[in-house]
């Protein structure tokens, strides 16, 4: 007989790793996602006391894949339509041929399940809440529950949301594959702003009473991690992956034992996590030394000359500022504006950033953004204008709609007034 934690512990541990291997394996086995889903949990279970009983597989992995493999086909074979399937599965279909070990893949290069159902999960046809959502329940394992919690909403509406995803890629028949190399490179950014999006909702959520969701934050790092381990060669993958742990790697430094928000500047670095800081930063060398640059990777040289600047005061705002400027190249956005006008607010003057933002307020894009005339808030504060600062906070009050930004900015407007 095992040791009982130490089973627990290993099992817990394979889930981590494995889940999403073992569902991406049985979705292409089975065709069928709910069986898939069921199978894998099933040989999770089955693990807790086999394992106590055997002890724990020298490959847990495959272990649990072919434990789950086993129980769907024993489904199958069950079912009416079983022995059909059971064909289905015994024949490769022609689009997804049968791989030896000295194979190379499908035509795209890759043949990892786990890129066939992250690919699957976020293809274009399928709405950005619906992609992320089975990004978490698949690849990453979390239940509806979770996911609910997580997008604060009710469990009911993550269900059906998750059960007409499923029925759109039956339906619309979404291939389960790695697209072809030619449709990589841009499918490969779709994937990577889900996994982004879903860092950005747990780094500063857009609502609620919490500024960070730690458990958002950790999941999306890990599938950038399985991301960056499955495609080595994107320097995008990698950009993304540096600029995650970067901007994590200050995260109990953001708010205070309160809750509250702390400004960059005023973050203790001493308390930022230096293994994320120096991970993140060799990513990004190494991945603009790949010679293709893109957004990810200047987002993550922009992080990291904050958090590699060993004071607020010895931030190179300048390096910055040129950042944002080839990120608009990129990204042409209005909110990348505003940031470069923060940028060029610090290293030129106030004055030259104030610019930059009336020109932001008068092209429109940004109106009903919080963050806009907290910019103009904040620069006017710094330049000595606080009655203009005042007004600026109190439009931003307006906007904002997580509790932690608004307490935030009920301070700044509370120090202008005494000023």
């Amino acid at each position: 007989m095992n040791d009982t934690n130490g089973v627990e512990e290993a099992v817990a541990a394979a889930f981590r790793e494995e889940w999403g291997q073992v569902v991406a394996t049985l979705i292409r086995v089975t065709g069928n996602w709910d069986l898939a889903e069921e199978c894998a949990q099933d040989a999770f279970a089955q693990a807790l006391d086999r394992w106590r009983r055997d002890g724990v597989p020298r490959r847990p992995g495959a272990w649990l894949t072919t434990t789950a493999r086993n129980r769907a086909l024993d489904v199958l074979r069950r079912e009416a339509v079983g022995a059909a399937k059971l064909r289905e599965v015994a024949v490769p279909a022609r689009d997804e041929p049968s791989y030896g070990p000295d194979d190379d893949g499908a035509d795209s290069g890759v043949r990892d399940d786990r890129l066939r159902l992250i690919f699957t999960c976020c293809h274009p046809a399928l709405p950005i809440e619906a992609r992320v959502a089975l990004t978490l329940r698949t690849l990453a394992g979390l239940t509806t529950p979770e996911i609910a919690r997580a997008f604060l909403v009710p469990e009911a509406t993550m269900a059906q949301r998750l059960v007409r995803a499923k029925r759109k890629i039956r339906n619309a028949g979404i291939p389960y594959r790695v697209p072809p190399a030619h449709l990589l490179p841009e499918r490969t950014t779709g994937v990577l702003g889900v996994v982004y999006l879903l860092f950005n909702e747990g780094y500063a959520a857009t609502a609620g009473a919490d500024l960070v969701r730690t458990d958002l934050c950790a999941e999306a790092i890990r599938l950038a991690r399985v991301l960056a381990r499955l495609m080595p060669d994107e320097p995008e993958v990698l950009g993304l992956l540096a600029l995650l742990l970067l901007h994590d790697a200050r995260r109990h430094t953001r708010v205070d034992a309160a809750g509250d928000l702390v400004t960059l500047e005023d973050q203790d670095r001493s308390a930022w996590d230096r293994a994320e800081v120096d991970e993140g930063a060799a990513l990004v060398e190494t991945a603009l030394r790949r010679g293709r640059p893109g957004a990810y990777q200047i987002q993550a040289a922009i992080s990291a000359c904050h958090t590699t600047a060993p004071t607020a005061e010895e931030t190179d705002w300048a390096d910055i500022a040129a950042l944002y400027g080839e990120l608009a190249r990129f990204v042409p956005s209005a909110v990348v504006r505003l940031n470069r006008a923060v940028a060029v607010g610090m290293a030129e003057g106030t004055e030259a950033g104030l610019a930059l933002v009336a020109e932001l307020e008068e092209q429109g894009e940004l109106a009903g953004y919080h963050l806009l005339p907290a910019t103009r808030a904040d620069l006017l504060r710094r330049s000595g204008r606080t009655k203009e600062a005042a007004e600026a906070y109190r439009r931003a009050l307006e906007l904002v709609e997580n509790d932690a930004e608004r307490r935030f900015l009920e301070r700044r407007l509370a120090e202008c007034r005494s000023a």
